[in-house]
C-alpha cells in the first residue's frame, strides 16, 4: 500500500530526514501565486516607465528582465527556499540531500527555466516532472534540487495527531506479514498526511474498513495498528 511520497535521506550525523516530495499540481499553484505577484510588479513598471519616453522603455525592459529572473532565485537564498508563492503553498526548495539550497543551486534551476518553459507555458516543465518519481523539471536535475513539502510547526491549538488515538482493537481476520507491516506504516506516517489523505488511504483496505464512513476507517486501522504494536493501553 503506497502510503505517500517520502524520501529518507540519512546524515553524515547519523540522523535521517523523511522529506514529503511535492506533486506538480502544488507546483504548478505555488507557480500561479508567484506569476500574479509578478504580474503586479510589470504593471507597476509599466506605469512608471510611461512618463519617461525612451528611456522609461529602457528602464522598462531592464527591470522586467531583473524582476522575472531574480525575483525567484532571491527569495529562496534569502527566505529559506520559499518563494511567496511557495510559502503559501508550503513548498520549499532544498538540495537532493536536504540541505538548504544556495545561490549555485537556485541559480541554476532558475536559469534553466527557459528549456522548461518550451514549447509553451512551462509545458516540458511540467511533463518532465509527471515522469520521474521525484517531480523534477528539467532546472531541478540540473541544479541537483528537490521541491518538498515544508514541515509543518507544532501548533499547541490542533486537534490531536493520529499517535494521539487511544484504544486497540484485534484485526477481525488474520492478517499475512505484508499487511501488518502496511498497517503499522500507516500508524506511523499518519501524523504526516492530511486527515483527508489518512481518510482516503484508510478506506483502502476494505476487509478491515469496508461499511464505515472516512473517519471511522481510519479510527480503525490506528486501533489495529495500536494493537499490532502491542499498546494495549
Amino acid at each position: 500500500m503506497a502510503i505517500d511520497t517520502i524520501r529518507r535521506i540519512a546524515t553524515p550525523e547519523g540522523c535521517e530526514l523523511e522529506l514529503r516530495l511535492a506533486g506538480p499540481v502544488s507546483r504548478v499553484q505555488a507557480w500561479l501565486y508567484d506569476f500574479l505577484i509578478r504580474l503586479v510588479g510589470w504593471f507597476a513598471l509599466a506605469m512608471l516607465a510611461s512618463i519617461g519616453g525612451k528611456l522609461g522603455l529602457g528602464f522598462f525592459l531592464l527591470s522586467t528582465f531583473l524582476l522575472e529572473w531574480f525575483y525567484p532565485i532571491l527569495f529562496e537564498v534569502y527566505m529559506g527556499g520559499q518563494t511567496p508563492g511557495k510559502r503559501v503553498c508550503q513548498l520549499v526548495v532544498l538540495h537532493d540531500d536536504g540541505r538548504p539550497v544556495g545561490w549555485n543551486a537556485s541559480f541554476i534551476r532558475n536559469t534553466v527555466r527557459f528549456v522548461d518553459f518550451f514549447p509553451l507555458l512551462y509545458v516540458t516543465g511540467f511533463m518532465t516532472s509527471l515522469c520521474n518519481s521525484d517531480s523534477k523539471r528539467l532546472g531541478d536535475f540540473a541544479a541537483g534540487t528537490v521541491v518538498v513539502y515544508a514541515p509543518a510547526r507544532p501548533d499547541k491549538d490542533a486537534p490531536p495527531t493520529a499517535e494521539a488515538e487511544k484504544g486497540c482493537e484485534p484485526p477481525p481476520l488474520p492478517l499475512g506479514f505484508d499487511e501488518q507491516q502496511a498497517i503499522i506504516e500507516f500508524h506511523r506516517r499518519a501524523p504526516l498526511l492530511t486527515d483527508a489523505r489518512a481518510q482516503e488511504l484508510a478506506e483502502i483496505p476494505t476487509p478491515l474498513t469496508g461499511g464505515l464512513n472516512p473517519q471511522q476507517a481510519r479510527s480503525r486501522l490506528l486501533r489495529i495498528g495500536n494493537f499490532l504494536l502491542g499498546r494495549r493501553e
